[in-house]
Protein backbone atom coordinates (compact mmCIF):
# COMPACT_ATOMS: atom_id res chain seq x y z
CA UNK A 1 0.00 0.00 0.00
CA UNK A 2 2.88 2.27 1.10
CA UNK A 3 4.08 1.99 -2.67
CA UNK A 4 1.03 2.89 -4.20
CA UNK A 5 1.21 6.47 -2.93
CA UNK A 6 4.16 7.74 -4.43
CA UNK A 7 3.32 5.66 -7.90
CA UNK A 8 0.01 8.33 -7.36
CA UNK A 9 2.71 11.40 -6.78
CA UNK A 10 4.37 9.88 -10.33
CA UNK A 11 1.18 9.42 -12.38
CA UNK A 12 -0.23 12.87 -11.48
CA UNK A 13 2.86 14.98 -11.45
CA UNK A 14 4.03 14.21 -14.97
CA UNK A 15 0.82 14.85 -17.05
CA UNK A 16 0.56 18.15 -15.03
CA UNK A 17 4.11 18.82 -15.45
CA UNK A 18 3.98 17.70 -19.43
CA UNK A 19 1.11 20.15 -19.70
CA UNK A 20 2.57 22.57 -17.58
CA UNK A 21 -0.30 23.28 -16.23
CA UNK A 22 0.62 24.02 -12.43
CA UNK A 23 -2.18 26.35 -11.25
CA UNK A 24 -3.75 27.19 -7.77
CA UNK A 25 -6.26 24.53 -8.94
CA UNK A 26 -4.12 22.15 -10.07
CA UNK A 27 -1.93 21.93 -6.91
CA UNK A 28 -5.28 21.39 -4.87
CA UNK A 29 -6.35 18.94 -7.52
CA UNK A 30 -2.80 16.89 -6.43
CA UNK A 31 -3.78 17.38 -2.88
CA UNK A 32 -7.55 15.94 -3.84
CA UNK A 33 -6.04 13.06 -5.70
CA UNK A 34 -3.33 12.25 -2.74
CA UNK A 35 -6.92 11.44 -0.24
CA UNK A 36 -6.55 8.03 0.43
CA UNK A 37 -10.42 6.11 0.67
CA UNK A 38 -12.29 6.93 3.89
CA UNK A 39 -14.11 4.03 3.39
CA UNK A 40 -12.02 0.85 4.10
CA UNK A 41 -13.79 -0.70 6.44
CA UNK A 42 -13.66 -3.98 7.90
CA UNK A 43 -16.65 -6.37 7.92
CA UNK A 44 -18.66 -8.75 10.41
CA UNK A 45 -20.79 -7.73 13.88
CA UNK A 46 -17.78 -6.65 15.77
CA UNK A 47 -16.20 -4.06 12.85
CA UNK A 48 -17.40 -1.07 14.63
CA UNK A 49 -17.12 -1.35 17.83
CA UNK A 50 -13.98 -0.44 19.75
CA UNK A 51 -11.81 -2.51 20.91
CA UNK A 52 -9.00 -0.96 23.43
CA UNK A 53 -11.23 1.19 26.08
CA UNK A 54 -8.84 3.76 27.96
CA UNK A 55 -8.99 2.27 31.90
CA UNK A 56 -10.63 4.42 33.89
CA UNK A 57 -12.86 6.09 31.37
CA UNK A 58 -16.22 5.46 30.66
CA UNK A 59 -17.56 4.70 26.80
CA UNK A 60 -19.59 7.20 25.48
CA UNK A 61 -22.00 6.66 22.56
CA UNK A 62 -21.10 8.20 19.05
CA UNK A 63 -24.63 8.55 16.41
CA UNK A 64 -23.62 9.40 13.14
CA UNK A 65 -26.83 10.26 11.28
CA UNK A 66 -25.91 10.29 7.65
CA UNK A 67 -28.61 11.91 4.83
CA UNK A 68 -28.25 12.91 1.28
CA UNK A 69 -27.35 9.45 -0.52
CA UNK A 70 -28.31 9.39 -4.01
CA UNK A 71 -29.18 5.65 -4.19
CA UNK A 72 -29.42 3.09 -1.25
CA UNK A 73 -26.88 0.76 -3.04
CA UNK A 74 -24.01 -0.60 -1.36
CA UNK A 75 -23.28 0.42 2.24
CA UNK A 76 -22.06 3.76 3.99
CA UNK A 77 -18.58 4.16 5.52
CA UNK A 78 -17.52 6.28 8.78
CA UNK A 79 -14.43 6.80 10.30
CA UNK A 80 -13.10 8.53 13.62
CA UNK A 81 -9.69 10.10 14.49
CA UNK A 82 -8.63 11.37 18.13
CA UNK A 83 -6.10 13.41 16.49
CA UNK A 84 -4.58 15.27 13.39
CA UNK A 85 -2.62 12.40 12.84
CA UNK A 86 -3.58 10.78 9.95
CA UNK A 87 -6.76 12.61 9.47
CA UNK A 88 -8.42 11.56 7.43
CA UNK A 89 -5.73 9.49 4.87
CA UNK A 90 -4.52 6.37 7.61
CA UNK A 91 -7.72 4.08 8.98
CA UNK A 92 -4.54 2.69 10.54
CA UNK A 93 -4.77 5.51 13.11
CA UNK A 94 -8.21 6.07 13.04
CA UNK A 95 -9.84 4.83 16.79
CA UNK A 96 -13.03 3.32 15.03
CA UNK A 97 -14.32 2.87 11.97
CA UNK A 98 -17.06 0.71 10.05
CA UNK A 99 -19.59 -0.02 7.66
CA UNK A 100 -23.22 0.49 8.53
CA UNK A 101 -26.82 -0.34 5.93
CA UNK A 102 -28.81 2.49 3.93
CA UNK A 103 -32.50 2.62 5.01
CA UNK A 104 -33.90 4.82 2.29
CA UNK A 105 -31.89 7.89 1.77
CA UNK A 106 -30.34 7.79 5.45
CA UNK A 107 -28.25 5.75 7.64
CA UNK A 108 -27.33 5.83 11.45
CA UNK A 109 -23.98 3.89 12.71
CA UNK A 110 -23.27 3.75 16.35
CA UNK A 111 -19.98 3.98 17.73
CA UNK A 112 -18.57 3.15 21.28
CA UNK A 113 -15.50 5.65 21.86
CA UNK A 114 -14.09 7.24 25.40
CA UNK A 115 -15.32 11.01 25.94
CA UNK A 116 -12.85 13.36 23.78
CA UNK A 117 -13.00 15.47 20.79
CA UNK A 118 -13.23 13.40 17.61
CA UNK A 119 -12.85 14.07 14.08
CA UNK A 120 -15.19 12.19 11.75
CA UNK A 121 -16.09 11.21 8.02
CA UNK A 122 -18.34 8.77 6.50
CA UNK A 123 -19.14 7.93 2.17
CA UNK A 124 -21.55 6.29 0.52
CA UNK A 125 -19.76 3.17 -0.99
CA UNK A 126 -22.22 2.80 -3.96
CA UNK A 127 -20.26 -0.99 -4.93
CA UNK A 128 -19.50 -2.09 -1.38
CA UNK A 129 -16.23 -2.29 -2.65
CA UNK A 130 -14.71 -0.92 1.00
CA UNK A 131 -13.33 2.12 -1.13
CA UNK A 132 -13.88 5.72 -2.31
CA UNK A 133 -13.81 5.48 -6.23
CA UNK A 134 -12.58 8.20 -7.75
CA UNK A 135 -12.76 9.21 -11.66
CA UNK A 136 -9.41 9.77 -13.55
CA UNK A 137 -9.16 12.59 -12.35
CA UNK A 138 -8.98 11.92 -9.36
CA UNK A 139 -12.42 13.43 -8.25
CA UNK A 140 -14.76 11.01 -6.03
CA UNK A 141 -17.31 9.10 -7.58
CA UNK A 142 -19.07 8.40 -4.60
CA UNK A 143 -20.38 10.49 -1.98
CA UNK A 144 -18.42 11.79 1.09
CA UNK A 145 -18.95 13.74 4.21
CA UNK A 146 -17.60 15.62 7.26
CA UNK A 147 -18.86 15.96 10.73
CA UNK A 148 -20.36 19.78 10.98
CA UNK A 149 -20.45 19.54 7.32
CA UNK A 150 -18.05 22.29 6.68
CA UNK A 151 -17.63 23.42 2.67
CA UNK A 152 -15.27 21.46 0.50
CA UNK A 153 -14.01 22.42 -2.63
CA UNK A 154 -10.58 20.62 -3.79
CA UNK A 155 -9.38 19.14 -0.47
CA UNK A 156 -10.54 17.66 2.82
CA UNK A 157 -11.30 20.21 5.24
CA UNK A 158 -8.72 20.17 8.89
CA UNK A 159 -9.35 17.94 11.80
CA UNK A 160 -9.97 21.02 13.52
CA UNK A 161 -13.13 21.95 11.30
CA UNK A 162 -14.13 18.25 11.32
CA UNK A 163 -14.01 17.35 14.82
CA UNK A 164 -16.88 17.36 17.61
CA UNK A 165 -16.94 17.03 21.10
CA UNK A 166 -17.94 13.72 22.15
CA UNK A 167 -19.56 13.20 25.67
CA UNK A 168 -22.09 10.73 27.53
CA UNK A 169 -24.04 8.98 27.42
CA UNK A 170 -25.14 10.22 23.69
CA UNK A 171 -23.49 12.54 21.18
CA UNK A 172 -25.40 13.04 18.00
CA UNK A 173 -23.93 14.33 14.64
CA UNK A 174 -25.56 15.06 11.20
CA UNK A 175 -23.24 14.58 8.01
CA UNK A 176 -25.12 15.10 4.65
CA UNK A 177 -23.09 13.79 1.53
CA UNK A 178 -21.39 15.71 -1.04
CA UNK A 179 -21.08 14.25 -4.32
CA UNK A 180 -18.61 16.02 -6.91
Amino acid sequence: MALLEPMRLILLWFPLQHLRVWTRDAMRLAVLLLLPALSAYPQGPDAAKYSDPIPGKPLCTLRIHVTGFRNDQGKAGGIVFASPAGWPEDKAKSIVHGGFPIEGDQATEIFQIPPGRYGVAAIHDENSNQKLDRNFLGVPKEGFGFANNPRVLLEAPSFQTASVNVGCPVTQIDIHLIYK
